[in-house]
């Protein structure tokens, strides 16, 4: 049992907050093989299950879900802060403190240090930051992005409904049919968890997320020493049976790839590759794969400035995109 006291300075320092990672994250759980997702996901999880199944870009994260682990929850995911942009979310992850990384593999992984799954977040914690998020930009990609306006609008309609109830009719309100496993005793919130832990007022500060994909699992987070973090299932997720709103068409990222095709997009005028991965929300890595491809293929050009690579749009580039994106002049005079 979880028991958050909450004065009133706490309450009035809740806040709500969308995060499209932690619905990811969720999302998963529920298009795991054992699960039997109820009706409004069931649509969606067959696309889903495929991708988690086929694309070896999920490795890091069949990793952290193998035989049962689910820790990830409270490992890497980072503190909600209401950005309904996941890029935003990955690359604060790719940002995390190497130290707080070992910190919380010690937590959630007692006594498996040796374990081959743990040791890139042991040995090279920034490594295995930037897979991980590009395993996540992945799994979004596939399963989840083409179901985003429709999830986007469900969590915003959720913050405006919970933000007005709580304006207008207080804390009780709020609270009511929050947290299936959560019940509020003034000034007490309980929740029905395996682990015991208490907070006094003012020692935590609550932020809550509303999630599409809840029924996957319920997360709550206490490893930030200010901010408590607790899910809840946004209501309207049959919506999901909506077919997805169609993606305006993208010659550019058929024939490239949408990575390649967002880095090229992206070149209107000289940029090294920590300044496109940065823009992009990409790992380094990941965009000097991109740039080695373009590159050979004639639409990239580098040149050396003292330490620094810069990459630029060749002839061939501009006029690729001119064709296929209807960007060229746009990028040739940036």
């Amino acid at each position: 049992m979880i028991r958050i006291e909450l004065d009133e300075a706490s309450l009035g320092a809740t806040r709500i907050a969308i995060s499209p990672l932690r619905d990811a994250f969720c999302s998963m759980h529920l298009a795991l093989p054992h699960r039997h997702p109820s009706w409004p996901y069931q649509q969606w999880v067959g696309q889903a299950r495929e991708v988690w199944r086929e694309d070896d870009r999920l490795r890091p994260l069949w990793d952290l879900f193998a035989d049962g682990r689910y820790g990830v929850s409270d490992f890497l995911l980072p503190q909600p802060f209401g950005t309904v942009h996941i890029h935003e979310e990955l690359a604060a992850l790719r940002a995390t403190d190497p130290a707080f990384v070992r910190a919380q593999v010690a937590a959630c992984y007692p006594g498996m240090a040796e374990a081959p799954f743990v040791q890139p977040y042991l040995k090279d914690p920034e490594a295995a930051c930037a897979a991980l998020a590009d395993a996540y930009a992945a799994y979004w990609e596939g399963a989840v992005e083409p179901y985003w306006p429709t999830m986007r609008r469900l969590v915003e309609d959720e913050v405006l409904v919970r933000a007005r109830t709580f304006a207008t009719e207080g804390v009780d309100a709020l609270f009511a049919g929050l947290e299936t496993r959560g019940r509020w005793q003034p000034p007490v919130l309980e929740l029905t968890k395996y682990v015991d832990a208490e907070y006094a007022p003012g020692e935590r500060r609550l932020v809550l997320v509303p999630l599409v994909f809840a029924e996957g699992c319920r997360l709550y987070s206490t490893d930030d020493p200010e901010v408590f973090a607790l899910s809840f299932q946004a209501r309207g997720a049959a919506a999901l049976r909506e077919q997805p709103e169609p993606v305006a068409e993208d010659r550019l990222g058929l024939m490239l790839g949408r990575g390649r095709a967002a880095v090229l997009r992206e070149l209107g005028g000289p940029l090294t590759t920590a300044g496109l991965a940065d823009r992009l929300g990409l790992a380094p890595s990941t965009v000097s794969e991109h740039l080695s491809v373009l590159s050979e293929a004639g639409v990239v050009t580098r040149h050396r400035v003292g330490r620094s690579v810069y990459y630029q749009l060749t002839d061939t580039g501009r006029a690729l995109l001119a064709l296929l994106a209807g960007e060229g002049v746009l990028h040739a005079v940036a």
